[in-house]
């Protein structure tokens, strides 16, 4: 199934359906979520627009923890999902995304990176 970003869908304010001039287009396209989740690292490679690539974490072992105190990143294991903003739902499923607070080895960090964009899963310890 096709993810279509940017198409005009819906209803006009009368309640008339809105009639299409033309199709879909490639530049429209989107994508189904990732949802990265705990386990045995696996990422995957996706050609985007221009040539260029764009790494997928489906599934994360490490995070890549920054330290404040000494200005330092640290390979850490995952070990749980603490808390989302974005999703209560994400916690129970163990789903990282950005701003999730994450159980590690080094402590508890929060993810700034987008591991379903980046590749990585980059967190700083709270």
């Amino acid at each position: 199934m096709v993810v279509i970003q940017r198409a005009r869908i819906g209803r006009k304010p009368t309640g008339g359906m809105y009639k299409s001039s033309r199709g879909k287009r490639k530049f429209e396209m989107g994508r189904a979520p990732t949802h990265t989740k705990i386990g045995v690292q696996k990422v995957n490679v996706i050609k985007t627009k221009g040539g260029n690539r764009k790494m997928r974490v489906i599934v994360a072992k490490f995070a890549n923890v920054f330290d404040p105190k000494n200005k330092k990143f640290i390979k850490a294991a995952i070990t749980t999902v603490d808390e989302c903003q974005a999703n209560r739902h994400f916690v129970r499923r163990n789903i990282i995304v950005k701003g999730t607070i994450i159980s590690t080895n080094a402590g508890k960090a929060r993810v700034t990176s987008r591991p379903g964009q980046d590749g990585t899963v980059n967190a700083i310890l709270v």
